[in-house]
């Protein structure tokens, strides 16, 4: 049976656009571009949102080896919350919903420590039974391990959790840890998949 369901946080509860914050601090696209490239990289991103050591202290290293972005780097950290542009269509009723319906509602998410800023904000990133977020963990989605430590955390049962991600490679982290998966595309489908798997559960 279907217990636990748990959910990532960008592009599935809430949606973040770096063009906004980014494109006003460049003259020459052809800078904006390179910058935008470095901060899409897996490993900058991987080492943002693990931070084995602090946010603030990865921006000031990249500012070090990249001077000639030192102000694009110090607003992407200052202005890091506002890449956040809103919630995703239809999410804060869907979870309105299973909660209603008496499922547990979980949060698993790769963000580094300005979620903290970021949640206030937003009432849908609130009221979880609880969640596990990369930067507290030092664990990084799709490794097990992250997924092991929310279920070890709040004593949940692999088999009884669904789990959706707008990533393939962090719904097959979840697979490995033996959860259910859904690839998030857009509410409705999200739902109707969700149904699916708690009647082939029940």
């Amino acid at each position: 049976m279907i217990r636990n369901l748990i959910f990532d946080f960008g592009k599935v509860l809430v949606d973040y656009d770096y063009h906004h914050v980014i494109d006003p601090l460049f003259d020459r696209e052809e800078e904006r571009e390179a910058f935008k490239h470095f901060i899409s990289q897996q490993h900058f991103l991987d080492q943002c949102e693990k931070e084995d050591i602090p946010f603030v202290e990865i921006i000031e290293q990249c500012k070090k080896e990249q001077p000639q972005w030192e102000h694009a780097f110090q607003a992407f950290y200052e202005q890091y919350a506002d890449l956040v542009t809103g919630e995703i269509p239809g999410m804060k009723e869907v979870l309105a919903t299973l909660r209603m319906e008496g499922y547990y509602l979980y949060g698993l998410t790769n963000w580094c420590s300005v979620v903290h800023s970021v949640i206030p904000k937003y009432p849908i990133l609130q009221g979880f039974d609880g969640r596990v977020i990369s930067c507290e963990e030092h664990l990084i989605k799709p490794d097990v391990a992250i997924y092991e430590r929310l279920c070890q955390k709040y004593n949940l049962r692999p088999y009884e959790c669904v789990f959706t991600d707008d990533k393939p490679a962090n719904i097959a982290g979840a697979k490995a840890a033996g959860m259910q998966t859904i690839l998030f595309k857009n509410a409705t489908q999200y739902m109707n998949e969700l149904r699916t798997i708690i009647k082939k559960n029940e």
